[in-house]
């Protein structure tokens, strides 16, 4: 097996080997925007609202703005402060189709309950809903954030952060001890007790209001809380979108700080990545749309995701503005001619559980940009698969700048072990030739994870280059 390994490692290259120093230069300094860019960005509105004002100062405008659309004209369209959609126009008609890059901008994480709030034991709690896929066990006992909306029911809109900043408090979790938690008693086996959703509850305070007359003194203190700093009252959680998320920042892993630990890698790395191959690719002949997407991680149902028709109003209205009709025909049309990247993150091979990988056909970290073939589980199902002809025509792209660096993988792990899927087949769905192209990570879907900067860099160069030539 080891022979084995060596002889694959041989077949990839490494970016930090194969690149020069001002190449590895630009890689830490295009990481460093991308960090901030995570820390002011841990939801999904929060990265459509911070993506605008990147957007802005590269000179897109919101198309509701826009009477009229020529060669180079640079627009966005929001759908419910969720989804983000940015086109520059091309010299080509757009009946010869769009060069087309899709990220999801939604992560794991721990979603309030619509009656979240209750007392036990003089401790109030929030209740959660997790959403996404994720290991219950690993978010006990670590500092959360809360982000979100809430709409009150006199038609306000509030915002909230709390726990980003150092003076905030955190919320947490907790654990069972290690002394409480054996098969038989003192001196056997510490168990590890199996976390279960019901148990996944923030503890937000403990100190009861004075009057010991009211029963759950220390919940009415929350409460009295959220309405003098806030004006929200007990009802108004029910109308809110609110999140639980790691409140540590994106910050740089191992002594050559290669590495980046961050929540919500998965998918926001191709999706900065995406945006700036998007503003930086200004020699164009085909349109050029970059779509940052919501609720993958549940399956893509609703109208923020890949599912939506929004994108067939995306495409009607630039195809008006060009002067077409913009008929659902035309949309199709645009579609079936088109070339698309799904741009999202794959597993890289961990040392401690190379088991589950086919090491033939695994990514690995800092080897470049990892493309996919096919995703899905089992025989193939829920995936989309590329063309052997679409896929020769990246690699002729990309091998065309020698410092992008890609390796090619054929799924997510061992057959029938592994497994997972993306929204390259809602894209395929609409006839759009289609591949998913991303970045490889560890601890996947965990409350940190760790990217490479090579890749987070390689990603963007290929991005760009696709937008360039596809």
């Amino acid at each position: 097996m080891k022979d084995l390994e060596k002889k694959l490692l041989k077949q990839n290259k490494n970016c930090w080997e194969q690149w020069n120093e001002n190449t590895k230069k630009n890689a830490f300094s295009f990481a460093e925007k991308y960090k901030l860019f995570l820390n002011s960005a841990k939801t999904e509105r929060e990265v459509v609202k911070e993506s605008i004002k990147i957007a802005e100062t590269n000179g897109f405008v919101n198309i509701k703005k826009i009477k009229s659309l020529r060669p180079g004209s640079k627009v966005y369209a929001i759908n419910r402060e969720r989804s983000l959609f940015l086109a520059r126009l091309g010299r080509d008609k757009l009946q010869n189709g769009v060069n087309l890059i899709m990220s999801h901008i939604d992560s794991p994480r721990l979603d309030f309950k619509v009656s979240p709030l209750y007392e036990d034991e003089n401790i109030a709690f929030f209740k959660t809903h997790y959403y996404g896929g994720i290991k219950k066990y690993q978010w006990p006992t670590i500092a959360l954030a809360l982000h979100g909306t809430i709409y009150l029911k006199n038609g306000k809109k509030c915002d909230i952060v709390i726990g980003e900043d150092d003076d905030d408090p955190i919320f947490m979790i907790t654990d069972l001890l290690p002394h409480l938690d054996r098969e038989g008693g003192p001196g056997t086996k510490i168990r590890g007790r199996d976390v279960k959703g019901e148990d996944l509850n923030l503890v937000v305070a403990s100190m009861p209001i004075k009057d010991k007359k009211i029963k759950e003194r220390v919940k009415l203190f929350v409460l009295n809380y959220l309405y003098e700093k806030y004006g929200i009252k007990e009802e108004d959680l029910s109308s809110a979108d609110l999140e639980a998320v790691p409140s540590e920042k994106a910050r740089d892993l191992g002594f050559d700080r290669s590495m980046i630990s961050a929540y919500g890698h998965d998918d926001r790395i191709c999706a900065y990545a995406s945006l700036k191959a998007l503003f930086d690719a200004k020699q164009f002949t085909k349109t050029q749309i970059c779509i940052l997407i919501d609720r993958e991680e549940i399956g893509s149902d609703g109208n923020t995701s890949a599912k939506s028709i929004f994108l067939e109003i995306f495409i009607s209205d630039l195809l008006k503005l060009s002067g077409k009709k913009g008929s659902l025909d035309e949309v199709y049309r645009v579609f079936s001619s088109s070339h698309g990247i799904s741009a999202d993150v794959t597993a890289a091979v961990d040392p401690d559980y190379k088991d589950v990988h086919d090491l033939r056909n695994a990514c690995r970290l800092g080897y470049g940009l990892a493309i996919e073939k096919y995703t899905g589980s089992g025989g193939k199902y829920f995936t989309s698969e590329a063309s052997g002809r679409f896929l020769a025509k990246l690699k002729s792209i990309f091998s065309s700048n020698k410092n992008i660096i890609y390796q090619i993988s054929g799924g997510l792990g061992k057959v029938d072990q592994g497994g997972g899927g993306t929204i390259a087949k809602y894209m395929a769905n609409r006839n759009i030739e289609m591949v998913d192209a991303g970045v490889a990570l560890l601890n996947m879907h965990a409350p940190l994870e760790i990217a490479s900067k090579a890749d987070l860099y390689s990603a963007y160069l290929a991005y760009k280059e696709f937008f360039i030539k596809a």
